[in-house]
């Protein structure tokens, strides 16, 4: 016995206990009362899916009257091609060694060209049938009945970006043929194997704004869809946040990557080998969803909100994850398969042997020690 006391006093391995010291912030509480549990039954997954609103090929009327009243404004950079019919004096020809872009009227900074006969001539935020409406009012002081036409050949002054996961990211000039994000991705290259194209940010003047090229491209979504404008910026992010946890009594505990089309419970189940049949209580398989990544801006510590969702199925009966291929799993979720109790019951006995083999052989050697003969 005071052999057991002495090298209690010096245990091996590291120790920490939190019992005597500082602790900052609140008190630990009990979580028992700030958790919610949804039994995941077919009525309770029917109940759900109608609640959340699912992908669907929809129309987008708004953005057809865009594009069909869409005119491209002349900004600064821009080239136009000026052309005055019958009168090849005051068109600039190309020739076999200039291209259109580098022959044209080039827009000044301050918006403006110059022209023959009538000087100096503001373009900058007109369409080219009000420039060349101008310029013909203008011309006819010298020209009887001038007949132009305008042309913008080269689009310099305005541009939107994709960035992140595309095959090509960079920028992408607006020009007289209305950009959508559609147009945009595939002059992109599409996206990569690494994009999480469900959660794309679109950014208009300083304003960011959340779209699924999930519903878009897969589910024909078109109300996902937009008219990109000059200073618009498509970030397709990558997937690294697209994952959930798979712990307890399963054969192959890993953390997995949702994919594009997305992942079932029982898809995680299955990628980390089901459950454990000899240690697993097959009517506790659990997914823990933080309450704080479904509300981000809750307050922290607000007692009256819940810290999880827990979500429990039953597959006692094997059927049941048939329900489990209808529960989707959402990023940073915890899916926890718990221990039937006869399994924890042997862990602690498994944890106790050694202690009482332990003390048996010190009993076992103490009656040895009385029985020698005096």
């Amino acid at each position: 016995m005071s052999s057991l006391a002495l090298a209690g006093c010096t245990m091996p391995g590291s120790h920490f206990d939190p019992s005597d010291k500082n602790i900052v912030g609140q008190p630990a509480e009990d979580l028992s009362t700030q958790v919610n549990i949804y039994p995941l039954t077919p009525s309770y997954i029917k109940q759900l899916n109608s609640q959340r609103a699912r992908a669907l090929a929809q129309v987008n009327p708004e953005l057809d009257s865009q594009i069909q009243n869409y005119e491209y404004r002349i900004g600064p950079g821009d080239v136009l091609n000026v052309t005055i019919w019958d009168h090849p004096e005051l068109t600039i020809p190309a020739g076999s060694y200039r291209s259109s872009a580098e022959a044209g009227n080039w827009v000044h900074a301050d918006g403006t060209i110059f022209y023959p006969y009538i000087g100096q001539v503001a373009v900058a935020g007109k369409t080219v049938q009000e420039v060349r409406d101008d310029i013909a009012k203008r011309l006819a002081t010298y020209i009887e009945k001038p007949q132009v036409d305008v042309n913008v050949a080269a689009f310099r002054s305005q541009k939107s970006y994709i960035t992140g996961e595309v095959k090509k990211p960079g920028y992408q000039a607006i020009t007289n043929i209305p950009t959508t994000i559609l147009d945009a991705v595939n002059r992109a290259g599409g996206i990569t194997e690494f994009a999480d194209w469900r959660n794309v940010t679109l950014t208009k003047r300083g304003e960011e704004e959340s779209v699924s090229l999930y519903a878009l491209m897969q589910k024909g979504d078109l109300t996902q869809n937009r008219l990109l404008k000059d200073g618009d910026i498509l970030h397709i992010p990558r997937n690294d946040g697209q994952k959930v946890f798979v712990l307890g009594e399963v054969n192959d505990p890993k953390m997995l990557k949702i994919d594009r089309t997305g992942m079932s419970l029982t898809e995680a189940l299955t990628s980390v080998g089901g459950i454990d049949e000899l240690e697993a209580d097959a009517t506790g398989i659990f997914v823990i969803r933080s309450t704080a990544r479904q509300t981000p801006n809750s307050p922290r510590y607000d007692k009256s909100e819940p810290v999880a969702d827990v979500f429990q199925l039953n597959v006692k009966d094997a059927t049941a994850l048939a329900v489990g291929t209808e529960f989707d799993l959402q990023p940073y979720d915890v899916v926890y398969v718990t221990a039937a109790p006869i399994a924890r019951w042997n862990r602690v006995i498994r944890s106790l042997l050694p202690t009482i083999s332990g003390f048996n052989e010190l009993t076992e050697g103490a009656l040895r020690v009385d029985t020698w003969p005096r």
